[in-house]
Formats: structure tokens, sequence, C-alpha cells
């Protein structure tokens, strides 16, 4: 863990429990960086929710913060619960491609829906790693995982795009090859005032790569960077040209006002009235 991060973390739960290799110490590294250059030298105005998983672990028992660790897939209404009562505080939740665009997947879509101001990172790490290595929503054709021994047969779920289209103000998406735009793309993201959505293609060498035929996560980190196409190039290849690639940059950056400001609106002219 960088240095800047040591002051974000709780000293009693280093070192972390993730797996040699994980990308999840990347992400957390670019998530304190992106704090640290907007300012926040702790995490007294933030609030995290996370369900079950790998990734759920970001934040819980991690940060130095206030978190909650809810029911897998359940964590967005949480955070919604949390963003309705308390407006003022940075409501951001962590969680996997199981946890977020699978047993989630119903609260993620509404959430972008509704433009609830929340931010959302979803580290997709393309299968279900923590409990077993079974095939995810996300996870790419012809992979083997435990319950595809034959290689997986489904077309993935495009979670960008998706979130895009229900309605948020700010999608991206990065790899953990992508640090710096990932970091960038942190800070704008908890600055926009509505629902945003960062999605981070990330490496599981233990339950994804060894499957997958990769030998180290250098070697996947190397297929990160030459896999990625961004987004602006994308728009003029056709389908079958991005078969296995993975689309990376923003998908979404407009502005529009949010479930929370236009609920606590509401309230205000309902006691209007009544007085």
């Amino acid at each position: 863990m960088e240095h800047f991060a040591i002051k974000y973390l709780r000293k009693e739960c280093l070192p972390t429990p993730f797996c040699p290799g994980c990308g999840i110490g990347i992400i957390m590294n670019c998530f304190f960086k992106a704090v640290e250059e907007l300012g926040y030298e702790d995490l007294r105005h933030f609030v995290f929710c996370s369900g079950i998983g790998c990734s759920a672990w970001i934040p819980s028992p991690h940060f130095k913060a206030d978190s909650i660790h809810s029911l897998h897939g359940r964590s967005i209404p949480v955070a919604i619960g949390v963003k309705l009562v308390k407006p003022h505080l940075k409501v951001v939740v962590f969680g996997g491609d199981g946890d977020l665009a699978g047993i989630g997947l119903n609260h993620l879509i509404h959430a972008a829906r509704r433009n609830i101001e929340i931010t959302v990172i979803m580290v997709n790490n393309m299968i279900y790693g923590m409990t077993g290595g079974q095939v995810a929503p996300t996870t790419p054709r012809g992979v083997k995982t435990t319950t595809t021994p034959y290689g997986s047969i489904e077309t993935p779920i495009d979670a960008a795009r998706i979130v895009k289209e229900a309605g948020a103000v700010y999608v991206a998406r990065w790899t953990t090859y992508h640090v710096i735009p990932l970091k960038n793309s942190i800070k704008k993201a908890l600055n926009k005032n509505g629902f945003s959505f960062i999605e981070v293609v990330s490496q599981c060498p233990t339950a994804y790569g060894r499957r997958a035929g990769f030998k180290s996560p250098v070697e996947m980190l190397k297929w990160f960077r030459d896999n990625s196409i961004h987004t602006e190039k994308a728009k003029n290849m056709s389908e079958e040209e991005l078969e296995g690639k993975i689309v990376i940059g923003e998908f979404v950056d407009r502005e529009a006002k949010g479930l929370s400001e236009k609920m606590h609106e509401l309230i205000r002219k309902i006691q209007e009235v009544k007085a």
C-alpha cells in the first residue's frame, strides 16, 4: 500500500487478506489518491456500503471510516437510505461484478434510473472469486470456471452500458492497468451531483487467471493493456471486431438533478403547504 494511503486505513486491519497479485490493492490506492487530491485529509465526510465478496472487503473493515457491510447484492439500497437521510455525506459503494451486476443488478439499474447521488465502484474480476470460482454474468465467452468446465457459452453482461442507458450522470470503465485515468474518474465521480458508476476490470489470479490460462498477475495486466480499446475508437468498430476486447473510457458525463435533492425539495414544499 502506498504511503499516502496509510492515513485512511485502520492499522489493526493490515496487512489486507487479499490474494497476492489481486487488483484490489491497486484500486484502493487509486481511490485514496483521488480522495487526497480532492483535499480530504480523512474520511469523516464519507459513508461506505458493501455487500458480499472479495471487493466488499475493500471498505469494511479496512477504511478508517463509517461503513455498512450488508447482504449479498443489497449494498445499493442501503446506500440509498443513507444518502436520503444524510444528504451532506459522500456515499460510496464498493462491490464485485457478482455482487452488483449479478445478484444486485436490479438495484444497480434502479439507482441509476433514480439518479440517486451515490458513487458505485464495481470491481469486475469476471468471476465469483470468493465463493468458488463460478461463472459470473461478466465472464467472457469460452472461459473455463468451476461451473463451466468446458468454457462459458453465455454472452457477458455490459454493466457500464446498462447503467448509462438507465440514466446515470457519470459512467466510466477502466482496468487496473490504467491507474491514472481510473484515479481521475474517481475524482469526477465523487463530485457528480447524481448517480456515478465506475467499472474496474481487475485481475484475479487465484480464481480466474489460472483457469483462463494466465501464468501470473503481470501477464493479466499486460493482457488488459493490449486488449483495451478506448470508447472513441470503439465507436468505429463492429461487434465482431470488439469481441474479446475491453472498451475503456467515459461512457457518459452529464448533469441532472439527483433524487436526494428532489426528495428534499418535495419535503420542503409539503411543509410549506402544511404551515
